[in-house]
C-alpha cells in the first residue's frame, strides 16, 4: 500500500511540475514521430514524375533532372525559376502558401506539372 501511495505521489508531482513550466503532455501521433518525406519531383524523360504533387504549406520541393538534357523549371506565374538544370543537377523552391502552383520546363514548354500546397 505505501508503494502505491509513493507512485501516487510522485505521479502528482511530476504533473504539476509541468503545469508550473506550462509543458503540455501530448500523445505522440504517427505524423510527429516520423520525419516528413522530402517532396520530389523526378525530371525524366521529357516528363516530370509526378506530374501533380500535394505537399503541405512550408514545405521544400525539389526537382531533379535525371534527363540527358538540360531543363529549366519554371512557375507559369513567374514565382520561380530555375537556372538550366544538367544532368543529376537540382532545384529546390519552398512554398509557403497554399494555392496550386502550375509550371513548366521553360526549354521545352509542352513539359508541365503542377504544385498542390495545402
Amino acid at each position: 500500500m505505501k508503494s502505491r501511495k509513493l507512485i501516487v505521489i510522485v505521479a502528482a508531482s511530476v504533473l504539476l511540475v509541468f503545469a508550473a513550466f506550462g509543458l503540455r503532455l501530448t500523445p505522440l501521433t504517427h505524423a510527429q514521430s516520423s520525419a516528413t518525406a522530402p517532396a520530389q519531383v523526378t525530371v525524366d524523360n521529357f516528363t516530370f514524375g509526378p506530374p501533380s504533387l500535394t505537399v503541405a504549406a512550408n514545405s521544400t520541393v525539389t526537382w531533379v533532372n535525371k534527363d540527358d538534357v538540360p531543363h529549366v523549371i519554371a512557375s507559369d506565374g513567374g514565382l520561380f525559376k530555375s537556372k538550366a538544370l544538367d544532368t543529376d543537377d537540382k532545384y529546390s523552391y519552398t512554398f509557403t502558401k497554399p494555392g496550386t502552383y502550375s509550371y513548366y520546363c521553360s526549354v521545352h514548354p509542352k513539359m508541365v506539372g503542377k504544385i498542390v500546397v495545402q
